[in-house]
């Protein structure tokens, strides 16, 4: 990869938030690629150049948390965002309590996930 920028790769089922947030995030001076399954993320080229993954939680196959403890197992240290549609408060303290720098609610803000991305790249853990 030629750019300098850090590279974010999204990672979701979900197709307007693999369209939106990669537009969004290069807006926000980010290189950014994105992909439908943890799968599809982890057979590409970009798993050692990802400085940041926007990770939904469910998806069919591998879901968010699996794709985390598979990078875990791979040795491979990329700080994630998790991105959900999921209500469930009960699973975003576990998420957190296994390394993910933040878990977003669908829809959350441009703000929000800036902050997010941003805490990410500089190894903070955003005000909860």
């Amino acid at each position: 990869m030629t750019d300098r920028r850090s590279l974010v790769s999204v990672v979701d089922d979900d197709e307007s938030m693999r369209e939106s947030l990669p537009d969004l995030l290069q807006l926000f001076g980010f290189a950014a690629e994105s992909f439908s399954s943890a799968e599809a993320f982890l057979a590409s080229d970009v798993v050692s150049e990802t400085s940041c993954l926007l990770l939904d939680i469910a998806m069919p196959g591998m879901s968010g948390p699996d794709l985390q403890q598979e990078l875990s197992r791979r040795r491979q240290k990329i700080p994630i965002v998790f991105i959900t549609g999921l209500a469930d408060e009960s699973i975003h303290p576990r998420l957190l309590a296994r390394g993910a720098v933040e878990c977003l609610i669908k829809p959350f803000s441009e703000a929000a996930l800036l902050d997010a991305v941003s805490a990410a790249l500089c190894g903070h853990i955003p005000d909860r």
